[in-house]
């Protein structure tokens, strides 16, 4: 045997194995690299993120290279993996390379450079974009035959290679990537990523204030109950009907009226000077939505209709802020004025609380894909109104119901059920 020669060949196989590793590792580094964080790092100026981010714009072209280099040299690593085997044990030597070269190209070609660029896609990506460019131009002839081929044989499958879906996100798969940025974002913020994400999906009637929650001028009162009301105002906007909500004549800005209150003396048509027109918004309209149109509207508050163009209730600019930042408030169950928490762990509810207000501040779930009160949701359970002292259980909430008035239940006791 000439050891020369086979030493020879012996460097040649080492060497082919470690380009066979190369181009394994740079086809996972390449495919498992986060693409969003590459866009990020492109956008800053770093050189190798652009490099390999226009690589990947045509990943036909980038595989295919691999490809033809990692299958160009595994055959050339086995043929003269088969050569050495039968200088050293004759005949026999062709039934034992194949073997012998299997399990060590998979061992140090295959499996443990694809789970390093697996594991460090970045570290193996950049640099290997360095090789696979060049490269690139210089295998382009063949790329381009090869592509050529495949792409035929899509095509007879019904398939078009150009059609690709874009690298685009969801909203569920956006709030995936919030949920799983773990420390990467603080929790506050995380939260108010995630409440951006839910503006879709909650309407104006999920979250308005009530019509027998609403604060407002009646001109059919008298002046004096009209600037008791005025004067007592925790509200800056109030809205001004007659009679009646549904009919709403337009909304007052307290602040204007400042120095008229005042004046020992004033009319209601004094009053009205200072009235801007109803702003409708339909209860349907999703936050995200009402939020725009508060925005080019120039408008802070909004009356609430129906489909018949009924008031329901009013929603406030605040009212959609407080659904991304949160109350602004530490401990909602201890200062809401609708939930009274009792020494055996129980909660004294107004039925008038909105079940996303309760959710919220015990942390529970109710079902608020049906009505969206309290009190709604008991009497959609019962189909009918009940008697109090009346207790029920929905979900895993115990409720027991205090008091009913006016056809609605006004107060009852809950408490989340143990267990078992």
């Amino acid at each position: 045997m000439d050891t020369y020669s086979d030493g020879l060949l012996i460097g040649a196989l080492v060497i082919l194995i470690l380009v066979s590793a190369f181009f394994s590792s740079s086809e996972t580094g390449m495919v498992a690299i986060n693409r969003y964080r590459l866009r990020h790092l492109a956008r800053q100026g770093q050189k190798a993120a652009k490099r390999v981010e226009t690589l990947l714009k045509r990943t036909d072209r980038l595989l295919s290279v691999i490809l033809i280099g990692n299958n160009f040299v595994n055959n050339f690593a086995a043929t003269v993996a088969a050569i050495l085997a039968i200088r050293w044990l004759g005949d026999s030597g062709a039934a034992v390379a194949p073997v012998v070269i299997t399990i060590i190209m998979l061992v140090f070609a295959e499996i443990t450079p694809k789970t390093y660029a697996a594991m460090r896609p970045e570290r193996v990506a950049f640099p290997a974009s360095l090789i696979l460019k060049p490269l690139q131009v210089v295998l382009a002839p063949l790329v381009w035959m090869v592509n050529g081929v495949s792409s035929m044989l899509l095509r007879l499958g019904g398939i078009r290679p150009n059609e690709h879906d874009d690298d685009h996100l969801s909203p569920e798969e956006l709030r995936t990537v919030v949920n799983e940025a773990g420390g990467l974002i603080p929790e506050n913020h995380q939260k108010m990523l995630l409440n951006i994400l839910d503006l879709e999906t909650v309407t104006v009637e999920d979250i308005m204030v009530p019509r027998n929650e609403m604060v407002g001028i009646d001109l059919d009162d008298d002046m004096h109950d009209i600037l008791t009301t005025l004067r007592s105002s925790q509200h800056t906007r109030l809205p001004v009907f007659n009679g009646d909500p549904n009919n709403m004549i337009g909304l007052l800005h307290l602040r204007k009226l400042s120095r008229l209150l005042l004046k020992e003396e004033i009319n209601k048509a004094e009053l009205m000077q200072y009235t801007v027109e109803p702003y409708f918004v339909p209860e349907a309209t999703s936050l995200h939505q009402q939020l725009i149109n508060f925005q080019n509207a120039k408008r802070r508050i909004g009356i609430v209709v129906d489909e018949y163009g009924d008031v329901h209730g009013l929603v406030t600019l605040e009212d959609i802020l407080e659904e991304i930042v949160g109350e602004f408030t530490t401990d909602l169950a201890a200062t809401s004025q609708d939930i009274h928490p009792q020494e055996d762990g129980s909660y004294v509810i107004d039925g008038s609380s909105t079940l996303r207000d309760i959710n919220r501040a015990l942390q529970w779930e109710l079902p608020t894909d049906g009505p969206k009160t309290l009190n709604g949701l008991i009497l959609e359970y019962l189909q009918d109104i009940p008697d109090a002292n009346i207790s029920v259980r929905i979900d895993r909430y115990l409720i027991e119901i205090l008091q009913v008035k006016d056809n609605m239940v006004k107060a009852v006791r809950a408490r989340r059920a143990e267990v078992n």
